[in-house]
């Protein structure tokens, strides 16, 4: 019966979005920015997309 060393588990990078997900102030704050970004965009756009205002 043979043994083969263990080798001892590689250290990977985390990835960015698990990263995000595990830490719950940073996935607060991600949630903020885009709402705000989706939000804001949409109100331009709407504003920027009305007609001229009829006056009487």
């Amino acid at each position: 019966m043979s043994t083969s060393p263990v080798e001892p588990p590689t250290e990977e990078p985390v990835p960015l979005g698990q990263r995000l997900f595990d830490s719950p102030f940073w996935l607060l704050a991600a949630g903020l920015v885009v709402m705000f970004l989706f939000y804001t965009g949409w109100g331009l756009w709407e504003i920027l997309s009305l007609g001229d205002a009829p006056l009487p």
